[in-house]
């Protein structure tokens, strides 16, 4: 009987380092280091987050086998994110990936960052209300830090892309909106607890108007700065007063614009099953809205991931690369990480 293949997932495309092992779609291990000097900065600072993934991989690796109860000589493929992602800190993962597979002397995987996102479903017991994985087609939402996009999904490699942000990422609206506010990053999730006990129709703000399936959110933004300004020269406590308030209220038409492309999505191609994937698609307000759309018509599927599995990990990795070993589709050890966001 031919034994299932164990996995090593390496995922560096930002400032965390995800090292996970999978086997026949089962997490084994899963690890992630998060880099918290980058708050005091305000964002991801490039050259530092390089330093600290050389610091943490080898770790992260360690921790992983350990956790997963197994030796280093049962690994049979190593898998790594080849991009999009910041270069400097692909480049790390990418070299210890392909050094680490050589020493072990197992194949090569390389991994779309995006595509392992949205692959994610298929995960043993990743979706949060359902023990099942989306059938093809399905519609693929990705909502990050670094992405916004409506995917179609006709088998794990065939994917087309439908509609993606002219501007900023949502996760990057929310944290610059968040600094307006005076939060600190990653202001998100700033954003969301405090919206939870804020009355979410308090205040309007205009949603972009962008024709077909593509987002916009520096239009929002602006409302959104604008409006705080105008309320800020009334009143130099609006902010403290009504930070709830507003909290909930952006968050409500943030979900919205998403809700309302993905029905055009679906009126466009027949498709009812929907999966969420990507950091932003932890947020209370954006999972309520999507499970609002299955619940008031049965004949919407809506797939959204345990949280442990939105942000960047190496369990979407891994799982890429599992699927991607048992197709045959290695790679050379001369292949090179890219910044950009490439076709699937």
């Amino acid at each position: 009987m031919k034994k299932e293949p164990i996995i090593i997932g390496i995922e560096s495309s930002c400032d965390d380092t995800g090292v996970s092992i999978i086997k026949n779609r089962n997490i084994l291990s899963n690890i992630i280091l998060h880099q918290e000097i980058h708050k005091k900065y305000g964002g991801v600072v490039p050259e530092l987050a390089s330093r600290l993934h050389d610091v943490n991989i080898t770790k992260a690796v360690n921790k992983a086998i350990f956790s997963a109860k197994i030796r280093r000589h049962e690994i049979d493929a190593v898998a790594f994110t080849l991009g999009p992602g910041l270069i400097g800190p692909l480049l790390v993962g990418a070299s210890f990936a392909k050094s680490f597979s050589i020493g072990l002397g197992v194949p090569l995987l390389t991994v779309n960052h995006v595509q392992a996102h949205i692959l994610s479903h298929f995960i043993q017991d990743a979706n949060l209300n359902k023990d099942y994985c989306p059938k093809f087609p399905f519609l693929g939402l990705i909502v990050s830090g670094g992405h916004t996009q409506i995917i179609k999904v006709n088998d794990f490699f065939k994917m087309k892309i439908l509609g993606s942000t002219l501007d900023d990422s949502v996760g990057e609206a929310f944290d610059k909106i968040a600094r307006m506010l005076g939060f600190y990053y990653p202001g998100g999730p700033m954003i969301e607890y405090f919206s939870q006990n804020g009355n979410n129709k308090k205040f309007t703000f205009s949603k972009p108007t962008v024709s077909g399936l593509d987002f916009s959110f520096s239009g929002f933004k602006s409302d959104v700065l604008q409006f705080i300004k105008n309320e800020s020269r009334k009143d130099s406590f609006f902010i403290k007063k009504n930070l709830s308030d507003i909290c909930a209220s952006i968050q409500k038409i943030i979900s919205e614009i998403l809700l309302d492309k993905v029905k055009k999505a679906i009126l466009k191609t027949g498709i009812f099953r929907i999966a969420l994937s990507g950091g932003v698609s932890a947020n209370h307000e954006i999972r309520r809205a999507f499970m609002a759309l299955s619940k008031g018509n049965k004949k919407y599927e809506v797939f959204i991931l345990k949280k442990k599995y939105t942000t960047d990990n190496g369990a979407m990795i891994a799982i890429v690369g599992s699927l991607k070993y048992k197709r045959n589709l290695f790679d050379s050890v001369h292949v090179s990480p890219y910044s950009k966001f490439k076709t699937f």
